[in-house]
């Protein structure tokens, strides 16, 4: 081992995670073996940082996918109150989630038999909702939003971040709801598709009522 590392004077300097795995030298045999000791240490310092950090970020987003938790069910319940859909989707939602709007957009759905959405719905092109929220997907965190002015109108200029829930209604057209934020903290990347999820089924059961 000895001759192949006089070999290759810089295999372990390659490969820094073997550190992990040696006994650190004594700085009394010398200069060079001090660099390896202060390289082994500052290896295993790294280390401890990454997983630091990473589980400083699972808590913090845990956090927040919680209070998101929390926030979606007072919406849900003023869905339920509701005597006007729209305007708790428009004005109640937005205040209780801390989120500056929510919108309510479908594709063109003029067939016989079909719920006849409320006044203030955007309109969406055909196949829209699956291009924006995405095949077989509920719900979707978007932190660089697309087409901001299409969903959040007005707002759009406000939004950094945004949330697509689908709005699987039985008798409707494809149709969804976006919440647009200027704080991305209000709406968590981890933790949130359930509960976003969850948001647009209310809204479907509160409007076919």
């Amino acid at each position: 081992m000895e001759a192949f590392l006089e070999a290759n004077p810089g295999f372990l300097a390659e490969r820094p995670s073997i550190y992990r795995a040696l006994v650190p030298p004594r700085r009394i045999h010398g200069e060079a073996l001090a660099d390896h000791m202060a390289a082994m240490l500052e290896m295993e310092r790294t280390r401890t940082r990454a997983l630091e950090a990473e589980v400083l970020a699972a808590i913090e987003a845990g956090r927040a996918g919680a209070g998101l938790s929390v926030r979606i069910r007072l919406a849900v319940l003023a869905l339920m109150r509701a005597q006007d859909v729209m305007e708790a989707v428009t004005q109640e939602i937005p205040a209780l989630l801390g989120v500056e709007t929510c919108t309510l957009a479908a594709e063109p759905g003029m067939r016989a038999g079909f719920l006849v959405l409320p006044a203030g719905t955007r309109p969406l092109a055909e196949g829209a909702v699956q291009r924006l929220i995405g095949r077989g997907r509920d719900a979707v965190v978007r932190i660089q939003p697309q087409e901001s002015a299409l969903l959040h109108n007005e707002a759009a200029p406000l939004v950094v971040r945004d949330a697509l829930a689908r709005v699987p209604l039985a008798n409707g057209p494809p149709a969804l709801i976006a919440l647009g934020t200027r704080q991305a903290n209000a709406l968590p990347v981890r933790q949130s598709v359930g509960v976003l999820a969850f948001l647009g089924r209310a809204v479907a059961a509160a409007l076919s009522r």
